[in-house]
């Protein structure tokens, strides 16, 4: 990734996460970006200025009145100068404030001054985080267009457990590049779940039925969402991959497997775009030891039906949620993609010909065609990531 040569003010709150800002701090200076720090004087009960003051290589502003180095109003000066203006760790007091208006000390005055870009990473406890006020304040500023990277789920200083955790440092970082180089965030509060990856059907202890599925595609759809900004949940078969940064990666074998995953999480989604791969059929029995020759007599292997799982999910499918299926096929592609998407309740297929050069599976290009209800739009080769890209923004479309 090529440096950005960019201004950032990294705000510091008074949170147990505080230390964590050190090393994000590291992180945006080896993408080449300048970081100027406001600290909290709450901030600095937990990691001092002199911390800061050291890493940055610039002065650290705390106090509002405190005399200047230079004759210049150093809460103006910061505002002016910051390409974004970050704040993590967030704290429910500096959400309050911002959505109020409320400029008293250094920190809630500079991003009050700034007409920089702001994104903020909020850390609290459980019960904070869930208050109906701090929701509230979070959908004020997200209506002006903060940038908001949510807290995950974990154990938790004060011993509770549940949302409220600080993002993951590099996650952060990433998201704050993402910005900066204008990758939309168009997805900003909303919750995308994806699909990919084989299923796989046992045989026996040994052997299972497969496809040829690589989980690709998928994988490039979750990372998309995750750069714009969505909170995404990846369901993936056995593949070979890395889960992308900012995902929650939940894992399936098989067919039902992925169908019980997908059931348990939908109606809380507000995207669902299924890329995997389910295999039709399963072995009618299991065989519990390794099934062995036959001593040349042919091997007759009894399959029965799988549940359909879009066609499951589809009737569950509420109306303010947009679902989003695949057709992998290698004849009539068209006729095919046009039925699943009205037997599956879908708002969009994306159909391709499996045959075609760049469009099969294990490679890192697609041809498609995404079809809705009303047209359909046919795409050159393009990589998966920009095929990703155009699933997403057909799909936020769909949606509004």
């Amino acid at each position: 990734m090529n440096e950005l040569k960019k201004c950032v003010v990294l705000g510091v709150t008074g949170g147990i996460a505080a230390y964590k800002a050190c090393e994000l701090l590291r992180l945006l200076q080896k993408q080449g970006m300048d970081v100027y720090v406001v600290m909290t004087k709450n901030a600095c009960r937990f990691v001092t200025p002199l911390t800061f003051e050291t890493l940055s290589g610039h002065p650290v502003a705390v106090d509002t009145f405190e005399r200047p180095a230079t004759w210049e109003v150093e809460h103006i000066a910061l505002a002016k100068r910051a390409d974004l203006f970050l704040i993590a760790p967030a704290t429910a007091n500096i959400l309050a404030k911002m959505a109020c208006g409320i400029a008293d000390d250094m920190l809630s005055t500079t991003v009050l001054a700034t007409r920089a870009p702001v994104m903020v990473a909020p850390a609290m406890n459980t019960g904070m985080w869930d208050n109906p006020a701090t929701q509230e304040n979070l959908a004020t500023l997200k209506r002006r267009g903060v940038h908001i990277v949510a807290p995950v789920s974990g154990l938790l200083a004060c011993g509770d457990s549940g949302a409220g955790k600080l993002e993951d440092v590099a996650v952060i970082a990433r998201h704050a590049i993402d910005v900066l180089r204008g990758v939309p965030q168009d997805l900003a509060g909303l919750r995308v779940m994806v699909t990919a990856g084989p299923t796989r059907e046992a045989l026996d202890p040994v052997r299972y039925v497969s496809n040829r599925s690589s989980g690709k595609m998928g994988y490039a759809i979750a990372r998309a969402a995750a750069r714009r900004g969505a909170q995404v949940t990846l369901l993936t078969g056995p593949v070979a991959l890395d889960v992308p940064d900012g995902v929650e990666a939940v894992r399936f074998t098989t067919t039902q497997e992925l169908l019980d995953c997908a059931q348990s999480r939908v109606m809380e989604q507000d995207i669902l775009i299924q890329a995997a791969a389910p295999a039709d059929y399963r072995a009618a029995e299991v065989a519990p030891q390794k099934i062995k020759k036959q001593k040349g007599e042919d091997f007759v292997l009894r399959m029965i039906e799988n549940p359909d799982v879009a066609a499951t999910l589809g009737r569950m499918k509420h109306a303010e949620q947009v679902f989003v299926g695949f057709a992998a096929e290698t004849n009539d592609v068209l006729a095919h993609a046009q039925d699943k998407l009205l037997r599956k309740n879908l708002d969009m297929i994306v159909a391709n010909d499996v045959t075609k050069d760049g469009a099969g599976f294990d490679v890192d290009t697609n041809i498609v065609t995404l079809i809705t209800r009303e047209d359909s739009v046919s795409l050159p080769l393009m990589t998966k990531d920009e095929v990703a890209d155009r699933i997403l923004t057909q799909a936020l479309s769909l949606r509004s």
